[in-house]
């Protein structure tokens, strides 16, 4: 009897420590590069990603082979030519919510987010910052955020063939919908 005593308290600071992570294996990160020549742009809905509210550290994984193309021939050069995907077939970012006092999590609605933390491009780090928003609503949260990237700072080359066909900076789009506890 004492022992179910003593694991008792230990059991409910496990449940709580539990709740406070929220996690999302279906989020959405969209790229998309507009110049006149040519509109590339690339959806990847296996985003996997951790949500600590009581920290505001935050977590995204990604397989850059899950990014899918309307054109099967830019897919293949962009794995093949550019990002290396079997050389560099992770992209990840490791951050934190920096403004974590100004979310209710416990109240429904849409609160800013302010975000910083590393980004990693094929096999490159570099750190951003950017805003974004942390929704609410019945318990479940939703991270959504829109930035650009450089791919010349993450060391991804473009052939001077098409260097006109793809813009200088991407635009990156990413909506993480985390499961209600």
């Amino acid at each position: 009897m004492k022992t179910k005593f003593l694991f008792l308290p230990l059991f409910l600071i496990t449940q709580v420590a539990f709740a406070q992570k929220h996690i999302a294996k279906t989020g959405y990160i969209w790229f998309y590069s507009y110049t006149p020549m040519e509109v590339i742009e690339a959806h990847n809905h296996q985003v996997v990603s951790i949500l600590d509210i009581s920290t505001g550290d935050i977590i995204f994984n990604l397989l850059v082979k899950s990014f899918e193309f309307k054109v099967a021939l830019m897919q293949e050069h962009f794995n093949e030519n550019y990002i290396e995907s079997t050389k560099f077939p992770k992209s990840t970012f490791k951050g934190k919510i920096t403004n974590l006092d100004k979310i209710d999590f416990k109240k429904d609605g849409t609160y800013p987010a302010d975000v910083t933390g590393d980004l990693t491009i094929h096999g490159v780090t570099k750190s951003i910052t950017t805003s974004g928003t942390i929704e609410i609503a019945g318990g479940a949260i939703t991270a959504k955020a829109k930035f650009k990237i450089v791919p010349k700072d993450y060391g991804i080359q473009i052939p001077q063939l098409v260097e006109n066909k793809i813009a200088k900076e991407m635009d990156i789009t990413v909506d993480i919908p985390y499961a209600a506890n």
